[in-house]
Protein backbone atom coordinates (compact mmCIF):
# COMPACT_ATOMS: atom_id res chain seq x y z
CA UNK A 1 0.00 0.00 0.00
CA UNK A 2 1.69 3.19 -1.16
CA UNK A 3 0.47 6.75 -0.58
CA UNK A 4 2.38 9.88 0.38
CA UNK A 5 -0.31 11.13 2.77
CA UNK A 6 -0.32 9.55 6.23
CA UNK A 7 -4.05 10.08 6.68
CA UNK A 8 -4.82 8.45 3.34
CA UNK A 9 -2.70 5.41 4.21
CA UNK A 10 -4.42 5.16 7.58
CA UNK A 11 -7.82 5.26 5.87
CA UNK A 12 -6.84 2.59 3.37
CA UNK A 13 -5.43 0.42 6.12
CA UNK A 14 -8.58 0.76 8.24
CA UNK A 15 -10.79 -0.08 5.26
CA UNK A 16 -8.83 -3.14 4.18
CA UNK A 17 -8.17 -4.52 7.66
CA UNK A 18 -11.92 -5.11 8.09
CA UNK A 19 -11.72 -7.82 5.41
CA UNK A 20 -10.66 -11.06 7.05
CA UNK A 21 -9.35 -12.35 3.72
CA UNK A 22 -6.82 -9.53 3.31
CA UNK A 23 -3.57 -8.82 5.14
CA UNK A 24 -1.54 -5.61 4.81
CA UNK A 25 2.14 -6.54 4.77
CA UNK A 26 3.71 -3.11 4.22
CA UNK A 27 3.29 0.61 3.54
CA UNK A 28 5.32 3.22 1.67
CA UNK A 29 5.26 7.01 1.23
CA UNK A 30 7.21 7.26 -2.06
CA UNK A 31 7.88 5.10 -5.11
CA UNK A 32 11.35 4.03 -4.03
CA UNK A 33 10.00 2.73 -0.72
CA UNK A 34 7.11 1.04 -2.52
CA UNK A 35 9.34 -0.85 -4.94
CA UNK A 36 11.68 -1.86 -2.13
CA UNK A 37 8.81 -3.10 0.02
CA UNK A 38 7.28 -5.10 -2.82
CA UNK A 39 10.60 -6.74 -3.65
CA UNK A 40 11.36 -7.46 0.00
CA UNK A 41 7.91 -8.68 1.04
CA UNK A 42 6.76 -10.37 -2.16
CA UNK A 43 3.32 -8.82 -1.87
CA UNK A 44 0.47 -10.20 -3.99
CA UNK A 45 -0.94 -6.72 -4.64
CA UNK A 46 0.33 -3.14 -4.50
CA UNK A 47 -2.34 -0.47 -3.99
CA UNK A 48 -0.62 2.56 -5.51
CA UNK A 49 -1.57 6.26 -5.51
CA UNK A 50 -0.83 7.71 -8.96
CA UNK A 51 0.28 10.94 -7.25
CA UNK A 52 2.93 9.14 -5.20
CA UNK A 53 6.32 10.95 -5.34
CA UNK A 54 8.54 9.18 -7.85
CA UNK A 55 5.68 7.59 -9.79
CA UNK A 56 6.05 8.42 -13.47
CA UNK A 57 3.16 6.48 -14.90
CA UNK A 58 3.67 3.84 -17.54
CA UNK A 59 7.44 3.67 -17.05
CA UNK A 60 7.00 2.81 -13.36
CA UNK A 61 4.36 0.20 -14.15
CA UNK A 62 6.60 -1.35 -16.77
CA UNK A 63 9.47 -1.47 -14.25
CA UNK A 64 7.23 -3.10 -11.64
CA UNK A 65 6.03 -5.67 -14.14
CA UNK A 66 9.62 -6.61 -15.02
CA UNK A 67 11.09 -6.61 -11.51
CA UNK A 68 8.08 -7.85 -9.51
CA UNK A 69 6.14 -9.99 -12.01
CA UNK A 70 4.01 -11.79 -9.41
CA UNK A 71 2.79 -8.57 -7.78
CA UNK A 72 -0.36 -7.02 -9.22
CA UNK A 73 -0.83 -3.23 -9.08
CA UNK A 74 -4.12 -1.49 -8.34
CA UNK A 75 -3.95 2.26 -9.03
CA UNK A 76 -5.82 4.91 -7.07
CA UNK A 77 -6.45 8.32 -8.64
CA UNK A 78 -8.48 11.47 -8.06
CA UNK A 79 -9.92 11.67 -11.58
CA UNK A 80 -11.01 9.29 -14.29
CA UNK A 81 -8.32 10.02 -16.89
CA UNK A 82 -9.44 7.49 -19.48
CA UNK A 83 -6.36 7.84 -21.66
CA UNK A 84 -4.04 7.17 -18.74
CA UNK A 85 -6.18 4.28 -17.52
CA UNK A 86 -5.93 2.57 -20.92
CA UNK A 87 -2.15 3.09 -21.01
CA UNK A 88 -1.79 1.89 -17.41
CA UNK A 89 -3.70 -1.31 -18.07
CA UNK A 90 -1.65 -1.93 -21.22
CA UNK A 91 1.47 -1.48 -19.07
CA UNK A 92 0.34 -4.12 -16.62
CA UNK A 93 -1.83 -2.36 -14.02
CA UNK A 94 -4.50 -4.68 -12.61
CA UNK A 95 -7.01 -1.84 -12.47
CA UNK A 96 -7.78 1.76 -11.60
CA UNK A 97 -10.08 3.04 -8.86
CA UNK A 98 -11.15 6.56 -8.00
CA UNK A 99 -10.19 7.82 -4.54
CA UNK A 100 -13.82 8.84 -4.10
CA UNK A 101 -14.86 5.17 -4.25
CA UNK A 102 -16.75 3.71 -1.32
CA UNK A 103 -15.12 1.32 1.16
CA UNK A 104 -17.13 -1.47 -0.41
CA UNK A 105 -15.80 -0.58 -3.87
CA UNK A 106 -12.24 -0.46 -2.56
CA UNK A 107 -12.46 -3.89 -0.94
CA UNK A 108 -14.18 -5.31 -4.02
CA UNK A 109 -11.52 -3.85 -6.33
CA UNK A 110 -8.75 -5.37 -4.22
CA UNK A 111 -10.42 -8.80 -4.25
CA UNK A 112 -10.99 -8.60 -8.01
CA UNK A 113 -7.38 -7.58 -8.67
CA UNK A 114 -6.11 -10.45 -6.53
CA UNK A 115 -8.32 -12.92 -8.40
CA UNK A 116 -6.94 -11.74 -11.75
CA UNK A 117 -9.98 -9.76 -12.86
CA UNK A 118 -9.80 -6.12 -13.94
CA UNK A 119 -11.46 -3.95 -11.27
CA UNK A 120 -13.11 -0.63 -11.96
CA UNK A 121 -15.70 1.50 -10.15
CA UNK A 122 -18.78 -0.65 -9.73
CA UNK A 123 -21.29 -0.45 -12.57
CA UNK A 124 -24.75 -0.75 -11.02
CA UNK A 125 -26.32 -2.23 -14.16
CA UNK A 126 -23.60 -4.88 -14.44
CA UNK A 127 -23.75 -5.78 -10.74
CA UNK A 128 -27.53 -5.94 -10.63
CA UNK A 129 -27.75 -8.07 -13.76
CA UNK A 130 -26.19 -10.96 -11.84
CA UNK A 131 -29.24 -11.20 -9.55
CA UNK A 132 -32.36 -13.14 -10.44
CA UNK A 133 -35.76 -11.39 -10.12
CA UNK A 134 -36.46 -13.36 -6.91
CA UNK A 135 -33.07 -12.44 -5.46
CA UNK A 136 -33.78 -8.79 -6.17
CA UNK A 137 -37.07 -9.13 -4.24
CA UNK A 138 -35.27 -10.75 -1.32
CA UNK A 139 -32.53 -8.11 -1.39
CA UNK A 140 -35.11 -5.32 -1.25
CA UNK A 141 -36.69 -6.98 1.80
CA UNK A 142 -33.27 -7.32 3.46
CA UNK A 143 -32.63 -3.63 2.87
CA UNK A 144 -35.93 -2.83 4.60
CA UNK A 145 -34.76 -4.71 7.69
CA UNK A 146 -36.96 -7.78 7.31
CA UNK A 147 -36.03 -11.03 9.06
CA UNK A 148 -35.91 -14.30 7.12
CA UNK A 149 -39.29 -15.27 8.56
CA UNK A 150 -40.83 -11.95 7.55
CA UNK A 151 -39.34 -12.18 4.06
CA UNK A 152 -40.71 -15.71 3.72
CA UNK A 153 -44.20 -14.59 4.74
CA UNK A 154 -44.09 -11.62 2.36
CA UNK A 155 -42.85 -13.62 -0.64
CA UNK A 156 -44.65 -16.86 0.29
CA UNK A 157 -41.50 -18.96 0.54
CA UNK A 158 -39.91 -20.85 3.44
CA UNK A 159 -37.31 -19.22 5.71
CA UNK A 160 -34.84 -21.87 4.53
CA UNK A 161 -35.36 -20.80 0.91
CA UNK A 162 -34.86 -17.19 1.98
CA UNK A 163 -31.57 -18.17 3.63
CA UNK A 164 -30.38 -19.81 0.41
CA UNK A 165 -31.34 -16.74 -1.63
CA UNK A 166 -29.44 -14.49 0.78
CA UNK A 167 -26.34 -16.68 0.55
CA UNK A 168 -26.49 -16.37 -3.25
CA UNK A 169 -26.97 -12.60 -3.02
CA UNK A 170 -23.98 -12.16 -0.72
CA UNK A 171 -21.86 -14.25 -3.05
CA UNK A 172 -22.95 -12.48 -6.26
CA UNK A 173 -22.55 -8.98 -4.82
CA UNK A 174 -19.30 -9.97 -3.09
CA UNK A 175 -20.42 -8.66 0.30
CA UNK A 176 -19.95 -10.29 3.68
CA UNK A 177 -23.22 -9.69 5.50
CA UNK A 178 -26.79 -8.40 5.33
CA UNK A 179 -25.72 -4.87 6.25
CA UNK A 180 -23.38 -4.59 3.28
CA UNK A 181 -26.06 -6.17 1.08
CA UNK A 182 -28.53 -3.51 2.23
CA UNK A 183 -26.05 -0.76 1.33
CA UNK A 184 -25.63 -2.28 -2.12
CA UNK A 185 -29.41 -2.45 -2.54
CA UNK A 186 -29.54 1.32 -2.11
CA UNK A 187 -26.56 1.85 -4.44
CA UNK A 188 -28.19 -0.33 -7.09
CA UNK A 189 -31.49 1.53 -6.79
CA UNK A 190 -33.60 -1.35 -5.46
CA UNK A 191 -34.45 0.62 -2.31
CA UNK A 192 -34.57 4.38 -1.96
CA UNK A 193 -32.56 6.09 0.75
CA UNK A 194 -34.63 6.65 3.83
CA UNK A 195 -36.95 3.73 3.02
CA UNK A 196 -35.03 0.94 4.74
CA UNK A 197 -37.26 1.02 7.77
CA UNK A 198 -40.37 -0.78 7.81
Amino acid sequence: MADSVDLMRAGLRAALETDAHLAIVGEACDMREAVGAVQRLGADLLVLDVELPGFDGVQTLDYLRRTCPRTKTLLLGASEARGFVREARAAGAAGYLLKAASLFELRSAVRLALSGECPAPIDADRAGARLSPREIQVLACVARGRTNRQIGEELVITPHTVKIHIEHILDKLEVQDRTEAAVRAVELGYVRRGKSAA
